[in-house]
């Protein structure tokens, strides 16, 4: 198990509202929603800072890899805050290491990394990483 991550940890974070359909029978968010809140926070970055446009770019990022350790649960009707940083960045691929926290709490309730290799939508074959979409990663790499 990785160390639990603290807020300084990352470069960027995005709101969210936990969903009645979040949780599961246990009475805290499915653990597999939390793949969706690090889905959400990693392509907010990349529509926002890296100019990405979903319908229309001609390079997209393919999760090929994940990982996700729980700290402490988070429920319905809980705003969080998911985090983003990058850990690592290929000349095809990046990693980025992503949290949640809730109630302005400082360490982590789930932390993790997703890997993005970047894809020609067209061909479907890996493509190099589109420049301004590059310079918006380096700018949140945290090593």
């Amino acid at each position: 198990m990785s160390k639990v991550r603290r807020r300084e940890d990352y470069f960027y974070f995005k709101t969210i509202n936990t969903r009645w359909m979040d949780n599961d029978i246990y009475g805290h968010v499915n653990n597999v929603t939390y793949y969706s809140y690090f889905d959400t926070v990693a392509n907010c970055y990349l529509v926002e800072q890296g100019g990405l446009d979903i319908q229309n770019a001609e390079v997209v990022g393919f999760v090929v890899a994940s990982s996700c350790e729980y700290h402490a649960p988070i429920a319905f009707p809980q705003t969080i805050e998911a985090a983003f940083r990058v850990n690592k960045i290929g000349s095809k691929s990046v990693e980025y290491g992503l949290a949640i926290f809730s109630d302005e709490q400082d360490e982590a309730c789930a932390n993790g990394t997703f890997t993005h290799v970047f894809v020609n939508q067209k061909s479907q074959k890996s493509s190099g990483i589109p420049t301004r979409i590059r310079q918006a990663l380096e700018l949140a790499l945290i090593e």
